[in-house]
């Protein structure tokens, strides 16, 4: 099917005017005082509805446009439903006080505001190779509101080292990040290929987080005298189980029946909804066999409602994913995102990758990725290593804007008006020197030691 190339066309000057606009009044979300949604949802859509108005207009054949507006819906329905579940099991945890237990343990061992920096962040980057970056940015942040909500001086840094190491944590391991599971399944490397990107990713992350370090304040979170012990709720264990199972599933389903990774997820919810169809009963004859003993039930054994937990989830944020990937289809539809891979003749394979992580961070690597993967770029005599340094610079590249991945997203969300646009941009400085730090090992290891090459 023939491909048209209509960025010069008025309507693709006018939606690249309507995205830029729009992704100006994202980021400046405080400046304005909008939630960032409402501009992503009001850019997506306009693209598309002016693509629908072209083709209308000029009479032309709509049969490719409605192809690829399917095939978009899909795209978004299966990130869309992934992170709902996601979400809804991270509420679910919430509930049973799985976080608040947490953050007591962590308080109760006495460390102070630089030892929990340090800790949030290890287990970030060592939990999103398992659970995904954002899922993992989504459990921390949760956390980190939890251990001091009032003191910025160290949630700001400490959500920009969360949303760096979960990113750095996701680029080596196939499951950690979007792209790197469109990479892997695309055929461009092996399992064991994308481990040889832990050294690049791990010191990377540890540069950044010097640097950060040094912005964390001195002291210990607020721990008041005689503190109620908090203790995981009745489920909140088998609870987490299960989110382990459901992100196993999402494997199964997407490796080994080849199906969506986001329906492994709707399993996983179809489980919790039956379990906590099963803990409810036992919780209501608890409550009634104390309410007969002492004449009072614990507020513990009363029910819980799985659909309370979905009608918590970040919304916004599951909208504001779903605006921007609308907004991209349709500037990839127009042709723009093909522009960028012309640049690999010109100015070689290295450059072009190293410059795909800034555009990365500016439009999000899930579409710059595929643009890259379709349009299948001639990477040079070691194609190998380029692609695992592509792989690297998309999901790395993303942490230099808020914005720029999953996770900086998803924290966004959780810490409104906490971790935004603005604060981030004030450290960003010492995420481009991580970056710049993780390119120059993957250099040394694959060009010049020609390790993992």
């Amino acid at each position: 099917m023939e491909t048209l190339d209509l960025t010069t066309t008025w309507v693709g000057i006018t939606s690249l005017i309507v995205f830029i606009v729009g992704y100006y009044f994202v980021a400046a979300e405080d400046k304005y005082q909008i939630n960032k949604t409402k501009p992503a949802l009001m850019m997506g859509i306009t693209i598309l509805m002016l693509i629908g108005i072209y083709h209308a207009v000029n009479g032309l054949e709509m049969k490719r446009f409605h192809h690829e507006v399917e095939v978009l819906i899909v795209e978004i329905a299966g990130i869309f439903f992934f992170l709902y579940v996601a979400m809804t099991y991270i509420e679910a945890m919430l509930e049973r006080q799985v976080f608040r237990t947490l953050r007591y343990k962590l308080v109760s061992k006495g460390y102070d505001y630089k030892k929990l920096f340090w800790v949030t962040g290890f287990l970030a980057f060592f939990i999103s190779p398992i659970a995904d970056n954002l899922t993992t940015a989504l459990i921390l942040s949760t956390v980190l509101i939890t251990i001091d909500r009032e003191n910025k001086a160290f949630i700001v840094p400490s959500a920009v080292n969360i949303v760096v190491s979960a990113n750095a944590g996701g680029a080596w391991s196939p499951f950690g990040d979007i792209t790197t599971l469109m990479v892997w399944v695309d055929g461009k490397g092996s399992f064991v290929d994308f481990l040889y990107l832990f050294p690049a990713s791990f010191i990377g992350w540890i540069v950044t987080a010097l640097l950060l370090s040094r912005f964390i304040p001195e002291g210990n979170p607020p721990s008041a005298e005689g503190e109620e012990e908090m203790r995981i709720l009745k489920g909140g264990k088998v609870i987490m189980g299960l989110f382990a199972l459901t992100i196993a599933s999402a494997v199964f389903f997407h490796q080994a029946l080849h199906l969506p990774a986001m329906l492994g997820m709707m399993f996983g919810l179809a489980l919790l909804e039956l379990y906590i169809y099963k803990l409810n009963r036992e919780l209501v004859a608890q409550g009634i066999e104390d309410a007969n003993r002492d004449g009072v039930a614990d507020s513990e054994q009363q029910g819980v409602n799985v659909f309370a937990y979905i009608a918590k989830i970040e919304n916004d944020t599951l909208l504001f994913f779903f605006g921007i990937l609308a907004a991209v289809g349709g500037l990839h539809f127009l042709g723009f995102l093909e522009y960028f891979t012309a640049l690999y003749t010109q100015f070689g394979a290295t450059a072009v990758n190293i410059g795909v992580g800034f555009l990365s961070a500016i439009v999000d690597n899930v579409p710059v990725m595929s643009a890259v993967l379709k349009s299948s770029p001639d990477m040079g005599a070691d194609a190998h290593a380029q692609w695992m340094l592509v792989t690297l610079t998309a999901g790395v590249g993303g942490s230099l804007i808020s914005f720029g991945s999953a996770a900086g997203v998803g924290v966004m969300g959780k810490l409104h008006g906490i971790y935004t646009f603005t604060a981030h941009m004030r450290l960003a400085w010492t995420v481009l020197v991580g970056y710049i730090i993780s390119v120059a090992i993957w250099y040394l290891q694959f060009q010049v030691l020609g390790i993992g090459a």
